[in-house]
């Protein structure tokens, strides 16, 4: 029994997680990826059959009108370039903020690592939505920032600051910066510190050593921490919705109008495969990137 268990040992492990991903991600991915090639109808579900019975025959009715119409129709492209943006511009704004803090975790005693990596994972122990609430308090006219900077005399006026892009930009990087400083801390406690040693014996500065040593190491951690912000900032839509402003366009709340508010189910069907689509590419190119740094 324990050498058969010992054989299919890492057949049952891939296996779990191979099942899981086919239950809650590819099903899911195919219904709606059926949806996508249907079209709008009054009734329950809203959307036309693709296969039908008639006279004993199968009839197969496939629309592409619905990928025609996400080109015809500006809006969409422009909140697929404007999520795009705003998950780019998000990625490198917790980038700069978590190096630094994944960089001072890992370098740390033992006593305050641990002290520093519960303070960094601490927000998860609070809903998602009550920390997004939060910082409407922080961001309003008359919320703490606005009341401290009028306090020190450093504005005159409050800052208009909730419901714009900058606020959304706050909400991400704030949601998403332990996604950054995780996989930076796991790939930073690698590095092993006699180069860093090897490099100061030859006379290189601290800064000579982080940037010839630390920073080319740490990139599979750069490249794993940016993927976890990107991915999922790119269809973000309770940040938006709450923080940003009529004029903030993302995909994620296009999404929700055509689902919920517009009913058209095919066509929301069609923006979240296209967008699918798009995440794909970056997703391959970072993992590639990834695996020419291991190797």
């Amino acid at each position: 029994m324990m050498n058969w268990f010992q054989r299919r040992g890492r057949t049952i492990i891939i296996a779990i997680p191979m099942l899981w991903l086919l239950i809650f991600f590819l099903a899911p991915f195919f219904v709606v990826f059926k949806i996508s090639f249907a079209e709008i109808a009054r009734a329950r579900p809203p959307f036309t059959p693709l296969f039908s019975w008639e006279e004993s025959r199968l009839l197969i009715s496939l629309s592409l009108e619905n990928y025609a119409y996400l080109w015809d129709d500006t809006l969409y492209v422009k909140a697929y370039f404007s999520s795009m943006k705003i998950a780019f511009f998000s990625t490198v704004f917790a980038l700069l903020v978590g190096y630094p803090m994944a960089y001072v975790v890992a370098r740390s005693s033992d006593r305050w690592r641990n002290i520093l990596l519960m303070l960094v994972v601490l927000p998860f122990w609070t809903s998602f939505l009550l920390r997004v609430y939060a910082w409407i308090g922080f961001l309003k006219g008359n919320g703490l920032i606005n009341a401290l900077l009028l306090k020190l005399g450093l504005i005159n006026e409050p800052l208009i600051m909730l419901q714009t892009n900058f606020a959304v930009y706050v909400g991400i990087v704030y949601t998403y910066l332990p996604f950054m400083i995780l996989p930076l801390y796991a790939n930073l406690t690698k590095i092993d510190n006699t180069l860093l040693e090897a490099a100061e014996d030859l006379g290189a500065s601290k800064f000579v050593s982080f940037m010839t040593i630390t920073l080319p190491l740490s990139l599979p951690g750069i490249i794993a921490g940016s993927t976890l912000v990107f991915i999922p900032a790119i269809g973000e839509f309770v940040i938006p919705a709450l923080l940003g402003g009529p004029d903030t366009l993302m995909i994620g709340k296009v999404l929700w109008t055509e689902f919920f508010n517009n009913r058209d189910w095919p066509v929301a069907s069609a923006v979240a495969t296209a967008m699918l689509v798009l995440l794909v590419l970056p997703i391959m190119w970072m993992r590639r990137a990834a695996e020419e740094e291991v190797s």
